[in-house]
């Protein structure tokens, strides 16, 4: 059973200050949680993350997480990307019956890697989605979040047309499956001051399902990225399924481990300029370990702005988690640097922080290769997602128990939706 000790009871045990540990909460190394407004942490986690900064043998190597057991549930998804959630859920145990990505470069590497899927490469909006009526267990997609319509006085359906949401929503309504998983960025949850949000459960809820989300945080599910994503998962109403989200990790996976002995690859190179200031940049550092003279040339008007702006001339840390890689590891604000080599992560390393295989090749040219690895779901974020899915789908539960359960997290909850339950 983990054992829970507040701030002050880890800094005792650890011989570290307070405000280190509270440093590495801010840095998203360890995560607390409140109990009767006590603030506690994993000590199992906190030891964790003392031997990675310490250099000492975690002991964590980098693996693609792979279930060897295999279920008949069938699968649909939408914005397959380059793989990432699919390869994570065909990995717990998912089989894919279906999977519709539109641009070329995604499909290709989707049908190079795994020949045997059926990839339609189209607009979702063409696609009829009646003939799988009945036949399909899950919906899963990661939908980009464009701004929708707020005229609507139902703030439902009809609200998200002319969205990518809004075709998820008819997939949906077209399929029935049991469960949806839609993936997000976490500010989902504050955009429009939650609107957004709200017409998304809403739309769940019209549909004929109840709608149930979390802030899922990679670093804890065996990727060594800080990544948090908003997880929802949409269950139909008729089945009374009890909503389960991955349970943390009481460790991390540091960079040196994810990176020891990643392939070589491509990948793009600093000009003479930058590759001078990076050179003056210590791991883990950014911008503000250049002399001051070289910050105000480097940063130009963004120097005089407040907030930390960290990602700046960023070079990694061997002995974290990365940060959450974007679509390209050299733009400015959001710096990927190397951190022993004077060079942004190449293509191989990208894919090692996302948990692809080494034998998953992305098509297309490297700004391409770049973009699908940086915008996946990383593999074993989504296998541990798809082992809640199963979980959800074959737990024998006592129907009037279940409904009780459910009844009793919705009146424990003061959100819009409810968490569920850990796997």
């Amino acid at each position: 059973m983990m054992k829970k000790v507040t701030l002050e009871q880890a800094s005792e045990i650890l011989g570290i200050a307070p405000n280190i540990l509270r440093t590495w909460e801010k840095k998203k190394l360890i995560q607390g949680e409140n109990n009767n407004n006590i603030r506690l942490f994993d000590l199992d986690l906190l030891k964790s993350v003392y031997n990675n900064l310490n250099d000492n043998n975690s002991g964590r190597e980098f693996k693609v997480l792979q279930s060897p057991e295999k279920t008949e549930f069938k699968t649909i998804e939408l914005f397959a990307g380059c793989g990432g959630m699919a390869l994570g859920l065909e990995n717990a145990g998912l089989h894919h019956e279906l999977l519709v990505e539109i641009s070329k470069d995604g499909v290709n590497t989707l049908q190079k890697n795994r020949p045997n899927w059926t990839v339609l490469p189209e607009d979702v909006s063409n696609i009829d989605f009646k003939q799988y009526y009945g036949k399909i267990d899950i919906l899963s997609g990661g939908f980009p979040c464009q701004a929708f319509s707020y005229a609507g006085k139902g703030k439902g359906f009809e609200d998200t047309r002319g969205t990518l949401f809004f075709e998820f929503a008819r997939c949906l309504a077209e399929v029935q499956p049991k469960i949806a998983i839609a993936e997000n960025v976490r500010g989902l949850l504050s955009h429009k001051k939650g609107q957004t949000l709200e017409i998304i459960l809403n739309t769940f809820k019209e549909l004929g399902y109840d709608a149930y989300y979390e802030v899922v945080s990679a670093q804890f599910l065996d990727v060594p990225q800080k990544r948090d994503r908003l997880i929802i998962f949409a269950c139909r109403q008729d089945l009374n399924l009890i909503p389960t989200f991955p349970k943390k990790n009481n460790y991390t996976i540091s960079l040196k481990d994810a990176l020891k002995n990643c392939p070589p690859s491509p990948g793009v190179e600093y000009n003479a300029r930058k590759k001078a200031i990076m050179e003056l940049v210590p791991p883990g550092g950014n911008w503000r370990n250049l002399p001051l003279e070289v910050q105000k040339d480097y940063m130009k008007n963004s120097f005089y702005k407040g907030g930390g702006r960290t990602g700046f001339a960023k070079r990694l840390s061997w002995n974290e988690p990365c940060l959450t890689i974007t679509c390209s590891p050299a733009q400015t604000q959001t710096e990927r640097c190397h951190p022993e080599e004077i060079r942004p992560l190449n293509i191989r390393e990208y894919a090692r922080i996302q948990t692809f295989p080494d034998d998953w090749e992305f098509t297309g040219s490297i700004t391409s290769q770049y973009r699908q690895i940086g915008n996946a779901v990383p593999v074993n974020m989504a296998y541990h997602l798809g082992k809640c899915l199963i979980k959800m789908l074959t737990e024998k539960v006592d129907k009037n128990n279940t409904i009780q359960s459910i009844k009793k997290l919705k009146m424990q909850s003061k959100q819009l939706s409810i968490p569920g339950l850990n796997y």
